[in-house]
């Protein structure tokens, strides 16, 4: 797997790869700067200083609305930036829970105005329970010039946002949010297991109680939940599990809005360990799905699968690889001519931490992908490693219809220096 890695960095160097072509590449912007202090685990009180955890989503325009954690100040904060490239107005706190640790965030616009924007995090609470976390919520109606007090949608004091592999180890951030118009989603997993559902009809004034999907009880621990949303007030659940060396992709269907959930379907059973899965519907309706598998159970080398259903995810195509080996922790985004975008981070060797992130593009709707190539400016030129320390379900890209594409990163060099950035590119003519 390092000499993978080091063909994937030495075609960087040498300049655009062939799978950079579908994309013009515009330079990065830097969204925050920080130490890089990381202490022992003392819950609360833990002397964590740096920043991390960067989400991204893209309005129509182009403009970029970017949220990420501040650790000395324990905050989720907001960032919108233009089309062009500038920062519009100082960062915004989200969280405003200075005593308690805030974790990797999600952010969505709301599809036809992009002035609403919600954000949903993990919050660190302890309320009794054999592990902290609970998930917040908080949404804008003027652009992210201010938010709504969080509202604890989980409540509970199971460990909300973790995803378990094991009992000793688990990726916090197991949770995501979607929206669109039929309303806002959220989904979450709890280190005792079970996988929460819940959706707001208002523009996130308001949630259904949370509705159990998965998980728990006897039930193999859920874990890397991804939302995506079809046509007919469809929505699309899939996730893995944890205890389970061959664990497999599921997902579940409902159709009436989030109201019910169909029984889940295995997806591609494998003997491998298939793990963090993103979903997206393109245009037509088709639903699509990549995620990373290792053949040696969590925590050997893998590689990036890709299929797609064309049934409403009653059957899949046969998966196949996307990447090279040393890949994992994939993102997924369509724009509205249906070209895929998928993501991922790079590591350069057995239990590393990444360092900079790959991308494959197809332009016909997932049946080939551009061969994989770094993207460019995401390496931390000082040597730091990419981010996300509490874990590495995050979503860091973000395409918008027209094809613009903005995808964020973190970098952490200990006891020196971290940092935010946000990469952009926009999708060439294609050659149909």
């Amino acid at each position: 797997m390092e000499r993978a890695f080091a063909l994937l960095l030495a075609a960087y160097a040498a300049g655009p790869a062939p799978a950079a072509e579908p994309l013009s590449w515009h330079g990065s912007i830097e969204i925050a700067a920080g130490r890089g202090e990381r202490g022992p685990w003392r819950m609360n009180e833990s002397r964590f200083d740096y920043v991390d955890d960067p989400s991204v989503a893209l309005d129509d325009r182009g403009e970029a609305a970017v949220v990420w954690v501040d650790q000395a100040r324990k905050d989720v904060f907001f960032q919108r930036v233009s089309a062009a490239g500038a920062k519009l107005g100082e960062p915004v706190n989200v969280s405003r829970s200075a005593a308690i640790f805030s974790w990797l965030p999600r952010v969505a616009l709301a599809p036809r105005d992009a002035r609403k924007v919600f954000v949903l995090w993990q919050e660190i609470v302890f309320s009794g329970g054999s592990h902290g976390g609970d998930i917040l919520f908080a949404r804008s109606e003027d652009g992210g010039r201010s938010f709504s007090p969080p509202v604890n949608l989980s409540d509970s004091p199971a460990g909300d946002g973790k995803g378990r592999i094991n009992r000793r180890i688990w990726h916090n951030g197991s949770l995501d949010l979607a929206a669109g118009a039929g309303g806002v989603y959220a989904a979450w997993t709890e280190y005792e297991g079970a996988l929460w559902f819940s959706r707001s009809t208002d523009s996130g004034r308001s949630f259904t109680a949370p509705r159990r999907i998965a998980g728990g009880g006897t039930e193999a621990p859920a874990r890397a939940p991804s939302l995506a949303l079809g046509p007919d007030r469809g929505v699309y659940l899939a996730w893995t599990v944890g205890e389970d060396e061959a664990a497999d992709i599921r997902i579940a269907r409902s159709a009436d809005g989030g109201a019910s959930f169909g029984n889940p379907r295995i997806v591609a059973p494998s003997s491998g360990y298939s793990d963090a899965p993103k979903l997206a519907v393109d245009p037509r309706g088709v639903l699509h799905l990549v995620y990373s598998e290792s053949s040696g159970g969590p925590f050997e080398p893998s590689h990036i699968r890709y299929t797609r259903s064309t049934d409403r995810a009653n059957s899949f195509e046969p998966p196949r690889e996307i990447s090279t080996p040393g890949a994992g922790f994939p993102t997924l985004s369509v724009d509205a001519a249906g070209d895929l975008y998928a993501l991922w981070e790079l590591f350069p060797g057995p239990r590393a931490y990444p360092r900079g992130l790959a991308l494959a593009v197809s332009r016909d709707g997932g049946a080939t992908f551009t061969p994989p190539a770094p993207v460019p400016g995401s390496i931390d030129p000082a040597g730091g490693w990419n981010g996300s320390n509490q874990g590495f379900l995050m979503r860091k890209l973000a395409v918008n219809g027209g094809g613009a594409v903005a995808i964020v990163n973190s970098s952490l060099k200990p006891d020196e220096r971290s940092r935010v950035w946000l990469m952009r590119a926009r999708a060439s003519e294609p050659a149909r």
